[in-house]
């Protein structure tokens, strides 16, 4: 037997479980694995040890900001020394060894072997039905999310919805097509939906709810170009009641805010030493700046606006100061370095242990898919799209737009994607945003990016190649 199989993308068994501290993580060992999941508490940490797999670096903690924002034209890497798999994705020089995307399938996948441990345990577990389900559907959320984060990156993906057991089981997956994966994503958030809450109790803040698989779904519609559907579900957003915008875009962002009445989704984070705060703190303060950024620890260097974003904002735009820095004092001397701001936390514990959850999903993100679904259902002057798109520029201190200054649906269109870029801004949007609307290519090109049509995916990681050649092929072009 290979004894790459280690290394194999789904192939472990689960190796991790979470204390009841919805945050916290302890390791469930092999050997319990036979003699775990038989009590309401064990599937609760199983659960919560889903959840954590979105910190980790192949997921929410790197490398989906490395696709999601320094592969667009938000921000870039200003030397190698920041990381040469990071600064092969700014570069469009991705090799099939890159570190980065090695962790986000690896896990990714992990996370979703995690889920599907639930969903297939639970069902032998005593335990008060409700709870039973709302865990299920709490997985399933999750499951959807890492699959879409998954398809979006890489296209044809292995859909694993089944727990493995043992190595061996790997080898009979093979890539389905995304537009089976797509069709499990769907299946997945509308039991989601109909099944979780709509909010929780103080103590469960962060969890997975009826509104956030709603707003997953709207947009995976959207991804879909399936403007009805998505229009439908950001409505059903809407209509809950129970999210809106806050008064001041920098309050989205407070760590006193966090999980806040803007928020749909959430990566919870949680400094002190625990090992569960978050690096940005650290990750996107220039490296030169020492602890002048970062107030504790060096910087990394990543994730830095490009000049070209810097200039998008409108004159008296207040989500650029809340956003971005031009630069930093070092004494008498200015430092013209950008930095992105949103993810600073005045009073981190130590390096790379701050206290900023990251935004996955937020009510403006709604408003505005809605509002994109609208018009590309058909164009209406001054109709609700406007008004959703207005509510988002009116808390941006700008003036609204109207049929005078939008007069068709290209224009529309087109000032939509502009405010999706400033409002978004460093959550992971832009990219697929490029992708999914037909306008890397053209975007990226102008600015000079050498960019093929194959590269609107990424490379599938050559050790899953590898391990099992017979199933796994690779993307063209790589």
């Amino acid at each position: 037997m290979k004894n790459i199989l280690l290394y194999c993308l789904f192939i472990c068994i689960l190796n991790s479980g979470c204390k009841k501290d919805f945050l916290g993580r302890a390791p469930i060992s092999d050997t319990d694995t036979e003699n775990f999941y038989r009590s309401p508490e064990d599937m609760l940490q199983a659960v919560n040890a889903a959840y954590s797999y979105l910190r980790e670096n192949g997921q929410y903690g790197q490398t989906l900001y490395a696709v999601g924002e320094v592969a667009s034209d938000n921000t870039e890497i200003l030397d190698a020394q920041a990381g040469i798999d990071i600064s092969q994705i700014d570069d469009f020089t991705t090799l099939t060894n890159n570190g980065l995307l090695d962790d986000m399938w690896n896990h990714h996948y992990k996370g979703i072997l995690s889920c599907n441990a639930v969903i297939d345990r639970i069902g032998n577990v005593a335990m008060d039905e409700a709870l039973k389900n709302r865990y299920i559907a709490e997985a399933r959320f999750l499951r959807a999310l890492m699959y879409f984060n998954m398809v979006r990156t890489f296209g044809d993906i292995p859909l694993v919805t089944k727990e493995i057991l043992k190595p061996e089981e790997g080898y009979a997956y093979t890539r389905n097509l995304s537009t089976e994966v797509y069709e499990q994503i769907i299946t997945d958030l509308e039991f989601a939906a109909q099944t979780l809450p709509i909010r929780y109790a103080a103590a469960d803040l962060g969890r997975a709810t009826a509104g956030a698989a709603r707003g997953l779904l709207a947009k995976v519609y959207l991804t879909r170009q399936n403007w009805e559907q998505a229009a439908t579900q950001a409505k059903l957003v809407i209509d809950l009641g129970i999210y809106m915008l806050m008064p001041e875009y920098a309050d989205v962002f407070a760590i006193s805010n966090k999980n806040g009445p803007e928020s749909l989704f959430e990566v919870q984070y949680k400094k002190g030493g625990y090992g569960l705060g978050s690096p940005f703190n650290n990750r996107f303060a220039p490296r030169q700046s020492g602890q002048l950024v970062s107030t504790i620890g060096a910087g990394t260097g990543h994730n830095h606006p490009t000049a070209e974003m810097a200039s998008v904002y409108e004159v008296g735009d207040k989500r650029k100061e809340a956003a971005m820095a031009e630069g930093y004092q070092n004494g008498n001397q200015f430092v013209a370095v950008r930095y992105v701001k949103k993810y600073l936390d005045p009073a981190l514990f130590e390096a790379g242990d701050a206290d900023n959850n990251w935004p996955i999903l937020r009510y403006a993100d709604i408003l505005l898919m809605r509002a994109e679904a609208l018009n590309e259902l058909g164009y209406t002057p001054n109709g609700e799209a406007f008004e959703l798109l207005n509510q988002i520029r009116k808390r941006a201190g700008l003036s609204e737009k109207d049929a005078t200054t939008l007069p068709d649906q290209v224009s529309f269109r087109d000032a939509l994607a502009q405010e999706r870029r400033v409002e978004l801004a460093y959550e992971n949007h832009r990219w697929f945003d490029l992708v999914r609307t037909g306008r890397a290519l053209e975007v990226l090109g102008q600015k000079g990016e050498n960019i093929q049509s194959h590269q609107l995916l990424f490379p599938i990681p050559q050790v899953q190649i590898d391990i099992n050649p017979d199933q796994i092929k690779q993307n063209p072009g790589y």
